[in-house]
């Protein structure tokens, strides 16, 4: 049987709508929990881009316009999509479309974040090898020393494991700058914790090739054609890249 070109897998629609994974998708599906223009889909189905999919009661459908945005988050603003919790960052942008964050900045840091209404991007960034960078400024309680600068390059045990060798430039007395190619659950104040700092203040400056550059504390702006673009290449060349050359979170 033939398809119109521009139709795609019902599960596949789904996943990129940011809603769920393409297996949690094919799930809901069996349950019973999905509709398309109203009628229970199945597995298998295929939709077109106007076509309206309702999943456990929630439309889902992606909107024609991809949405790309570089958000400066105050520190306080948490990283959910969940509106129940007061000082959400959805609810702080306040975007008439559904977007979702990438990755996560921690409620006390401050910095870039990037949202999307792209969960294909999403995940793609998500599953992240070792050429996705991520830049920081940090700000410590006790003055840095040559002996921190060397052991926060070459890796601290945390969580279990040894973290990646990555780049560590003192900046100031206190402050310091590092490129992680890792998203470790609140790593960079582990690190430091491990060897007897304190983090005062964190701010995430970029991630691959987008910048935070002059953005003002609390405000947001679309990325640009330029900056999109050179996002999705980053992209394809880590997915290209040979296993071990490939990070794991």
């Amino acid at each position: 049987m033939s398809y119109p070109p521009e139709s795609k897998r019902l599960n596949k629609a789904i996943g990129e709508s940011g809603y769920c994974s393409r297996r949690q998708a094919d799930t809901l599906i069996e349950q019973g929990k999905v509709y398309v223009n109203g009628t229970k889909a199945g597995l298998g189905d295929r939709v077109m881009p106007t076509d309206e999919i309702v999943v456990d009661g929630t439309t889902v459908t992606k909107s024609e316009e991809t949405i790309y945005i570089a958000l400066n988050k105050p520190v306080g603003i948490t990283c959910t999509t969940d509106t129940r919790i007061k000082g959400n960052v959805v609810d702080f942008i306040g975007h008439k479309e559904r977007i979702f964050h990438i990755g996560r900045l921690d409620k006390p840091s401050e910095g870039l974040l990037l949202m999307t209404n792209d969960g294909d991007i999403v995940n793609k960034i998500l599953r992240a090898g070792n050429k996705h960078e991520k830049e920081y400024i940090v700000k410590v309680d006790r003055r840095i020393t040559d002996e921190f600068l060397q052991r926060m390059s070459q890796g601290v045990p945390i969580l279990d494991t040894i973290t990646k060798k990555c780049t560590v430039e003192k900046m100031g007395r206190y402050v310091f700058k590092i490129i992680l190619i890792q998203g470790l659950n609140r790593q960079i104040r582990r690190m430091c914790e491990y060897l007897g700092y304190e983090v005062v203040s964190l701010k995430r400056t970029r991630i691959m090739n987008i910048e935070l550059g002059d953005l003002a504390v609390g405000k947001w702006r679309y990325l640009d054609r330029s900056e999109i673009r050179g996002l999705k290449i980053g992209l394809e060349e880590s997915k290209n890249a040979p296993q071990n050359q490939r990070g794991s979170n």
